[in-house]
């Protein structure tokens, strides 16, 4: 099953589980796609039926005739740049699974960054969740990823999630009544922070988390095809200097917030200092300082209300 005739070498042995993640994962690393590993994990999974702590339990099962072609017309399509989550239709992101297609961003791990910051916050601040409860608003939430994910770990929260787009808000609702906490969530359409202003001040915010568009034009080029022709451009691009979206939820977030509230917004590396600058520059913003991703890269700036 090798990249070209994916054809299996009867004089290799049989095709055990073992052997196909060796050879997905090789394949996708000298593709140079992201977490070769886990995607070759995701794809063999999926074509088994099977959690992917089988794949380790069960490592010597030789694969059937139909799961091989299963296999080599997905891995063929990932080679040609169709991202695995996609193919799949699931996508792991802070130990949940999220259900993924083409409505919304595939959930990575840099963003993983905001919930880490908050759920430390939380719990070394008792005053961020007065009584307990926790009033969050996720903006750009696309799959739901963020909102999700806090909720599972703060079983006292509640949140609102807006996104511009219908059919990422109809994603983003099948993720939280799959996790069990539709109950607590709301979802709003519209443009960035204007379905939130109807609700404050009267409800000032605890945390306020964003994820929105924010490659700048200049680095649109340099997008991977994989990310480029298949993932919602609309949630990707963030204007000439990446601050499009960044900027408004940046300068208005913190008036939703309540004195103390925490700020959490993920950006373009590139964009990390003139971000800074504009958070120092608000006069309702306090401790503001840029936080690093799983990379090392400068990709979430965070702040408290005054």
């Amino acid at each position: 099953m090798h990249a070209h005739t994916t054809a299996p070498n009867p004089d290799a042995g049989p095709w055990t589980t073992r052997r196909l993640l060796e050879w997905i994962s090789g394949a996708l690393e000298r593709q140079g796609l992201e977490s070769p590993r886990l995607c070759a994990e995701l794809l063999v999974s999926h074509v088994l039926g099977c959690e992917r702590l089988r794949l380790y339990m069960e490592a010597e099962r030789p694969a059937g005739p139909l799961e091989l072609e299963a296999l080599r017309d997905l891995t063929r399509r990932a080679l040609e740049s169709e991202p695995v989550q996609y193919l799949v239709g699931e996508a792991w992101f802070f130990s949940i699974a999220f259900k993924v297609d083409r409505r919304a961003l595939i959930p990575r791990p840099s963003s993983e960054t905001i919930i880490e910051h908050v759920l430390q916050l939380v719990r070394a601040d008792s005053s961020l969740a007065p009584g307990g409860s926790l009033a969050i608003a996720d903006v750009c939430t696309g799959s739901g990823c963020l909102a999700i994910s806090l909720l599972k770990n703060l079983p006292h929260a509640r949140a609102i999630a807006t996104d511009v787009s219908r059919d990422a808000l109809d994603l983003a609702l099948e993720n939280a009544r799959h996790q069990h906490v539709d109950d607590r969530i709301d979802f709003l359409e519209g443009d960035l922070l204007l379905p939130l202003r109807d609700r404050a001040p009267a409800s000032p915010l605890d945390v306020l988390v964003s994820n929105p568009p924010y490659i700048p034009d200049q680095e649109w080029d340099d997008v991977g095809p994989n990310v480029r022709d298949y993932e919602p451009e609309i949630a990707l691009r963030g204007g000439e200097d990446g601050m499009r979206f960044v900027g408004p939820v940046l300068d208005e977030g913190p008036r939703l917030l309540r004195p103390g509230g925490a700020l959490a917004i993920e950006l373009a590396s590139s964009s990390a200092q003139a971000a800074l600058e504009r958070a120092i520059a608000n006069p309702l913003l306090a401790d503001a300082h840029v936080l690093d991703d799983f990379e090392g890269l400068p990709r979430v700036l965070v702040a408290r209300r005054v």
